[in-house]
């Protein structure tokens, strides 16, 4: 029987924050490095054995067994923690991967305050998303060096910090969970344009965000409406992405997707998630950026999107998330409503800004607003600065059909 690998290591990114969170909380938050090395044999032996013996019934309890059965061999053999071994082994009992509580706690571990915002990210990110440094690089604009040496520090933090695997005392969950939100938005993006690989859009990371999101929501401590407000923007999202690549694997624009093929129960279960994010008076960044994807899914075609309610809306966003990011998006917005010229009037004042030198999604606006001034010699200057830049083979094919267009 051959099992693919991308199916194993699906699987794997499924279950793996789960079990590293479960073997985290027994070994303590000092041994994340022990918990992450034996999830990874974990996934080493499912890739050298399930090709031959098959998927198991219960992939998630095998991935768990190996990883727990690699912690106890390790604990043996050190004296040092031969004490854990009785609450390792106790583990068994269950056989699963623990859910709730200890993902959340480790997931608010990651965010504490003492560690630098940057590097709460990425730690989450690499724990409990399963990014890869090169992947949370993209995701955080940054070099993969820079990635490397936060994640060394921040997990130096924890083997001597002396914090456990547990929720935080109240007072202290709003802040943490605002690092979380962070972590979760920056993993969905990455999914909902992957920077990296064969695929236009990796879904699993898509999903993975969302079930984080509702693990937020499912305890009462986390469940603010911000929190729903991102897990409404997600599901809004997610519901346009079965319509963002074409049968080939190619990324298909807004503009062009097939709207019946659109996730519609996504869609519907993310109207209702906003709708109870804005039953109170927070307004945060997340409930504007749901509110824009709300106005592109209720548009019955291309030409019926209400783009001078998405400029207002990209407006209020700059007050209340002034980013480069936020300022690229407004631009396309704006060109929708006055013409292009607008849109490449504000480009033009962010290629100086250092955080977009790599961004991709900066030349490939200028093409498109170029393209349609009617100067096609400007788009295929835009656009091979794009290629230059890293990113996804089906981004590559798309920036060449473009490319092509120019003549």
């Amino acid at each position: 029987m051959t099992v693919p690998a991308g199916v194993v290591e699906h699987l794997f990114r499924h279950s793996a924050g789960r079990i590293t969170a479960t073997l985290a909380r027994t070994l303590g938050a000092d041994r994340l490095d022990l918990a992450e090395d034996c999830v990874a044999d974990a996934l080493e032996q499912a890739l050298r054995t399930w090709p031959h013996c098959g998927i198991p019934d219960n992939p998630s309890a095998w991935l768990f067994r190996a990883a727990r059965n690699r912690a106890l061999d390790l604990l043996r053999r050190e004296r040092t923690l031969r004490a854990k071994l009785p609450a390792l082994a106790d583990l068994s009992a269950a056989g699963t991967p623990a859910t709730g509580d200890a993902e959340l706690a480790l997931m608010l571990l990651c965010c504490h305050p003492e560690l630098p915002q940057v590097s709460q990210v990425a730690l989450t990110l690499k724990t409990v998303g399963g990014l890869g440094v090169p992947e949370i690089a993209g995701a955080l604009l940054t070099r993969p060096a820079t990635v490397a040496q936060r994640l060394v520090r921040a997990k130096r933090w924890l083997r001597e910090c002396g914090q456990r695997v547990e929720l935080p005392p109240p007072d202290a969950l709003p802040g943490r969970v605002d690092s979380v939100l962070a972590v979760l938005y920056l993993l969905f993006t990455e999914g909902y344009r992957a920077t990296s690989g064969d695929a236009a859009v990796r879904g699993e990371l898509c999903g993975e965000a969302i079930r984080l999101g509702r693990l937020l929501l499912a305890d009462r401590r986390t469940d603010l409406p911000r929190a729903r407000a991102l897990l409404a923007l997600m599901l809004l999202q997610a519901g346009r992405l079965p319509a963002r690549v074409d049968e080939c694997g190619e990324l298909v624009l807004l503009p062009e997707q097939d709207r019946d093929r659109w996730d519609r129960a996504l869609v519907a279960e993310g109207t209702r998630t906003f709708a109870t994010a804005c039953a109170g008076p927070e307004l945060s960044a997340y409930h504007v950026e749901a509110a824009i994807a709300l106005c592109h899914v209720a548009a019955e075609t291309p030409e019926r999107t209400d783009w001078p309610r998405i400029l207002e809306l990209y407006d209020q966003l700059l007050e209340l998330r002034p980013s480069p990011v936020t300022r690229l998006n407004r631009a396309i917005a704006l060109a929708m409503v006055h013409g292009p010229a607008a849109g490449i009037a504000e480009l033009e004042a962010l290629e100086d800004e250092p955080r977009l030198a790599t961004y991709l999604p900066l030349p490939t606006a200028f093409g498109a607003l170029y393209l349609r001034a009617g100067q096609p010699h400007l788009a295929a200057d835009h656009y091979r600065r794009a290629l230059l830049l890293p990113c996804s083979e089906p981004q590559r094919r798309f920036l060449l059909r473009k490319l092509a267009e120019c003549g």
